[in-house]
């Protein structure tokens, strides 16, 4: 699985999560563990989260020969960051994107995917970054979009920054499976918590 497309797949399930964090729930088991505060809950829940998949390590010694052989490789360090990735090993896959990037560095993809390994660090102010970056690449990515209302709701309890991007997203791609999530999501913000929805700075 592409690590980019993490967070986007597990905006269901986090849709209910939030609604329940709002209304004051802490202290959520988690995987992984991205929380910027203790007592902060992750966006998924034991229950519903994925295991780990294993490492294959034949493959990623094979990747690491030819990234060592061929600097340029960009696909190479993409794939490993990626391995990485699902693995857990964030640190890792960490610096396989960020190697990727120095090769080819407007990339939103893979920009993308750092900021979603970074947040899964327990680094939400890094990933915000990243992901501002991504959107200076292509303004209209949405994953990266949809993944910035996550870390803002979640790693910075931030829930009128991520409302906030969440309309922006559904107004630029609406019927896209990122603006259905999006609009899930600022449904469930607005019946659980219409004060927050309706506040300065939540257009």
């Amino acid at each position: 699985m592409k690590a980019e497309s993490v967070v986007f797949g597990i905006a269901g399930m986090f849709v209910g999560l939030i609604v329940g964090w709002i209304l004051g729930a802490q202290d959520q088991g988690a995987r992984p563990a991205p929380a910027a505060a203790e007592g902060q809950p992750a966006a998924v829940s034991s229950s519903s989260a994925p295991r780990a998949a294993v490492l294959d390590e034949n493959k990623a010694q094979a990747l690491r020969s030819i990234a060592a052989k061929d600097p340029k490789n960009v696909e190479a360090r993409v794939q490993l960051g990626n391995l990485y990735f699902d693995a857990e090993r964030y640190g890792q896959a960490i610096k396989w994107y960020e190697e990727a990037l120095k090769v080819s560095p407007r990339d939103p993809d893979v920009s993308t995917d750092l900021g979603i390994s970074y947040y899964y660090s327990n680094q939400p102010d890094r990933a915000l970054a990243q992901f501002e970056e991504s959107l200076t690449f292509n303004p209209k990515h949405t994953k990266t979009m949809l993944n910035m209302g996550i870390v803002r709701a979640f790693g910075k309890q931030d829930l009128q920054g991520a409302i906030a991007i969440w309309q922006k997203l559904l107004e630029l791609a609406p019927t896209s499976p990122e603006g259905e999530a999006a609009k899930r999501a600022l449904d469930s913000l607005k019946a659980a918590h219409p004060d927050v929805s309706k506040s300065p700075g939540a257009e």
